[in-house]
């Protein structure tokens, strides 16, 4: 087996209500002192109040709405000299941002998630797109991030539909993970680690997400909330720390990365994107009969099932074309399972929409 580079976690974590006003605090136990902080217009408007009375001096710098190679360096040209921290504030992009920021600059990151959308808040890595949105590449760093700091309260916050694309993405974890590992003769115990991480992700949001959606729907904290914005950040960030390549994204993703290249999905959540994924790789591995027993908890969440729900109100051959193609580029993570032929993809895009349409008749008594 080749040798496995393991980036569990953050060199510090914490996760508690009103953590946000021990911020400063923190930070001067860490011997921060002049900080740069990266966010956006919604992120920042949850957070100033933290920030009215810095005990520290902060550069504010707002991000352009891309996770680009352009826009690092537009930030990296932009900071002062004497910076000792990069603060990233918000959803995954803009992590992935502070990150890429973090790194450019040899500083130390620190990262304060608005949403729980997915698990950029923990891995050392970012996605990358460019100007229009189309995905170009992700790459994994060599440091990881300094310090996570997550305030649930901040999050219960957050509009539902990022939850619940953070529940599509972190569901995911577990079926990209056993894809590759399956057939593995034997296994690490990081490995293990990391299977058992995709394991908790897959149960406990199935379990408990649910009612963790309803706390945002309520505005009313509950532990399956806490539960479900920890698994999709701590744990969905885990199975790919200790598993490395083996549990970073597999076909679920790929296909993502090619819906990216139809313009009409460029509005859908990234998490939800990356569900419709799970679904089509369950497809290309001849395995309907998970789909089917998964299908009455995407539909319960309103989770996505079907290339309309992402936005392709008109499918044809060109657009599945097109999703194919994208994702069986070189060096798309489709191909760990040895997919490479976009053929494939394209079979598996159509088998799972005439099998959503067999359900809803079903369903529908037709």
């Amino acid at each position: 087996m080749d040798t496995l580079h393991i980036k569990g976690a953050p060199n510090y974590y914490q996760c508690r209500n009103g953590l946000l006003y021990d911020l400063f605090d923190l930070l001067q136990q860490h011997q921060f002192n002049q900080l740069l902080v990266i966010h956006g217009d919604q992120s920042w408007a949850k957070v100033k109040t933290y920030f009215a009375d810095p005990a520290l001096p902060c550069q504010f710098i707002a991000y352009n709405g891309e996770c680009s190679h352009h826009e690092v360096e537009r930030i990296a040209k932009l900071t002062k000299s004497e910076t000792t921290a990069v603060i990233g504030i918000g959803g995954g992009k803009i992590l992935d941002i502070a990150k890429a920021c973090g790194d450019r600059l040899t500083l130390p990151t620190i990262l304060i998630p608005t949403l729980a959308s997915n698990c950029a808040p923990w891995t050392p890595l970012s996605v990358f797109y460019d100007q229009n949105g189309n995905f170009q590449e992700y790459i994994i760093f060599n440091s990881s991030t300094y310090m996570l700091l997550v305030d649930p309260n901040v999050i219960l916050d957050s509009p539902r539909a990022y939850l619940r694309a953070g529940i599509g993405d972190t569901i995911a974890k577990w079926y990209e993970a056993d894809v590759l590992t399956r057939e593995l003769p034997e296994k690490p115990v990081s490995l293990d680690i990391a299977l058992y991480a995709a394991k908790l992700c897959r149960d406990v949001l199935i379990d408990e997400g649910e009612v963790a959606l309803a706390a945002i729907d309520q505005q009313s904290y509950n532990h399956s909330f806490l539960r479900s914005i920890e698994t999709i950040i701590m744990a969905g960030g885990m199975v790919g720390g200790f598993g490395d390549h083996y549990g970073r994204v597999s076909g679920a993703h790929s296909i993502h990365n090619g819906l990216t290249h139809l313009a009409e999905t460029h509005d859908t959540l990234h998490g939800d994107k990356v569900a419709y994924g799970v679904l089509v790789q369950l497809a290309i591995e001849k395995r309907l009969d998970e789909v089917e027993k998964i299908l009455p908890f995407y539909q319960r969440l309103q989770l996505p099932t079907s290339l309309h729900d992402i936005g392709v109100t008109e499918i044809t051959e060109e657009k599945v074309d097109l999703l194919s193609k994208g994702a069986t580029k070189p060096k798309e993570s489709i191909h760990f399972m040895n997919v490479s032929d976009p053929n494939v993809v394209r079979e598996a895009v159509f088998q799972l929409e005439e099998f959503i349409r067999n359900n809803e008749r079903n369903l529908n008594g037709v």
